[in-house]
């Protein structure tokens, strides 16, 4: 009878013991070897709910925090070299469809046209590549010329080199100067065809500064003029 009595006993405390057991972990979670919680447990990891799908990735310098995932792909596209490619990452950020090599093929056909619609007093073309005080310059030299019934001769021989030399976000607008390095045949006659200034037997070669932007709010994809400026 006695045995009995400690026989229940035992089980009684056993049962005691592995319900106080289950309380504990069920509070403090249960712990791995390497110190770390297991599922369930308390970790505060879990305190904000984590989506690997949601995850983007953005270089380091002059993020949008806004761009879309997958847009930079490799870690060397996050930490730009140098200021100019700081500047073309900010804009490839801002704006989703930015191809580089498009663009310098575009600058490249924007400068021959305008320095050919310059030439023949192409008000309309020139306006619609021009910012306003661009165009207005442009347009005071046509007029002065017309006006001394002076023609300008202009044979671009050829595109040495065409080579981005800055680019930056300001604000919404994105912009890039290129330096143009020309071959060209310039010459300016007056109403009797005499040259008055060039040479229309002399090739020279020509540096060209200039600064295109480009609205990233805006649905028109074209870039526009905003600024030249010479080196000779």
């Amino acid at each position: 009878m006695g045995e009995g009595i400690q026989v229940f006993d035992i089980i009684l405390f056993a049962m005691i013991a592995a319900f106080l057991i289950l309380r504990l972990r069920s509070v403090l979670g249960r712990h791995r070897h390497d110190g770390r919680p297991e599922e369930g447990g308390f970790d505060p990891s879990n305190r904000v709910p984590h989506n690997d799908d949601n995850v983007i990735s953005l270089p380091d310098q002059g993020a949008d925090r806004n761009a879309p995932s997958g847009q930079l792909d490799s870690p060397a596209e996050t930490i730009p070299d140098t200021p100019l490619e700081a500047g073309m990452t900010q804009i490839q950020i801002a704006l989703r469809d930015f191809d580089r090599q498009e663009f310098m093929v575009g600058a490249r056909t924007a400068f021959e046209m305008i320095i050919q619609a310059f030439a023949e007093g192409d008000r309309e073309l020139l306006q619609s590549l021009l910012s306003p005080e661009v165009y207005s310059n442009f347009l005071s030299a046509i007029t002065s010329r017309e006006a001394a019934n002076e023609t300008l001769e202009n044979n671009l021989v050829r595109i040495v080199s065409a080579e981005p030399l800055e680019a930056e976000m300001d604000g919404k607008m994105a912009m890039i100067t290129m330096k143009f390095v020309t071959e060209q045949i310039n010459a300016t006659r007056d109403a009797a065809g005499e040259v008055v200034d060039g040479d229309p037997d002399h090739i020279s070669e020509i540096t060209d500064i200039w600064t295109f932007a480009h609205d990233t709010k805006s649905r028109d994809p074209n870039w526009t003029l905003v600024a030249t400026r010479s080196l000779d």
